[in-house]
């Protein structure tokens, strides 16, 4: 009965992000002594609090959704499936209220975040470590050709450092890992690719005009449009580096325990993983997965005999 009521309660603040305890102690017929004691069993694994004063009450916030892996997509549309059809044969209310619930926590299996084109609202530093204005002249040149519509030609180094020298109709600039990269048709190849304004030595605007060609974004070639592998990583962080998890992961990922700072979250098993734990230093241990414990003590070993 505790167990139900509680999953019950989690799913009500899903619902309504504030209740008050009032109200939970009436709907489930229990003290709000209870209601509060059930609160602070939740709150270990979800991000409540307790609102004070005449507006207060029980909250979570509106970012929050169930984690990543409490059921997969198939899982989600198989439980709502099955509560329309429980529905259609007993017209119990109940069911419906239970799929509105699963409904506001519609899954997401693509882990990473698409903006609308419309960034007025959004602000971004284009710089990198020692750029003396040039990386960022380049992108301004960029996007002003993107809405304008003018044809590039641009000299470019490819990933076998060849040079290709040619012209391109630029359609969307793409931010991924700290790396600016330019969708554009490109004449020479007669086709679309993505290209690292890293790699490009030199733009020239050319007084040519193009017309947009139809495409969609997921037409670009990114990891995020194909099921990735991904790791459950837990992580031991020291106090000095909780700031830099907190803004890698998310404050709600975090959590203290006995004087000390875990993360917990599900991630890209990429190559920038383990360069990202490593640039933390001394700072982060990682607890498990065994595999990425292994990669990293790997590398590590690596450098230090690269330095003996």
């Amino acid at each position: 009965m505790k167990f139900a009521i509680t999953i019950s309660i989690l799913f009500e603040l899903l619902s309504k992000r504030h209740v008050t305890a009032a109200y939970l102690a009436e709907k489930y017929g229990i003290s709000q002594r209870t209601v509060y004691r059930y609160v602070e069993l939740l709150s270990t694994a979800a991000p409540i609090h307790i609102k004070r004063g005449r507006s207060g009450g029980i909250c979570i916030p509106d970012n929050y959704k169930l984690p990543t892996n409490f059921l997969t997509k198939e899982e989600y549309s198989a439980a709502i499936r099955a509560l329309d059809i429980a529905y259609a044969e007993s017209a119990n209310e109940e069911f419906l209220a239970v799929k509105h619930k699963l409904a506001m926590q519609t899954k997401m299996d693509n882990p990473f975040m698409l903006v609308s084109s419309n960034l007025d609202n959004i602000m971004l530093d284009s710089s990198i470590w020692g750029d003396t204005k040039t990386f960022s002249d380049k992108i301004y040149l960029v996007e002003e050709s993107i809405r304008k519509k003018y044809i590039l030609e641009i000299e470019y180094v490819t990933n076998n450092n060849e040079k290709l020298h040619t012209k391109i109709e630029p359609h969307m600039l793409v931010y991924r890992q700290n790396i600016w990269q330019l969708y554009a048709f490109c004449h020479a190849l007669r086709d679309f690719r993505l290209f690292r304004l890293g790699h490009v030595i030199s733009i020239l605007k050319t007084p040519q005009r193009f017309s947009p060609r139809p495409f969609k974004r997921e037409d670009i070639p990114m990891p995020c449009w194909r099921k990735q592998r991904t790791l459950d990583v837990q992580l031991e962080v020291c106090e000095n580096a909780v700031a830099i998890a907190q803004e890698w992961l998310g404050i709600e990922n975090m959590r203290y325990r006995d004087g000390k700072w875990y993360a917990e979250a599900i991630l890209p098993d990429d190559e920038a993983l383990p360069r990202k734990i490593m640039a933390m230093g001394e700072n982060v241990r990682v607890l498990a997965p065994e595999v990425l414990r292994e990669k990293i003590k790997n590398r590590a070993t690596t450098i230090a005999n690269y330095y003996s």
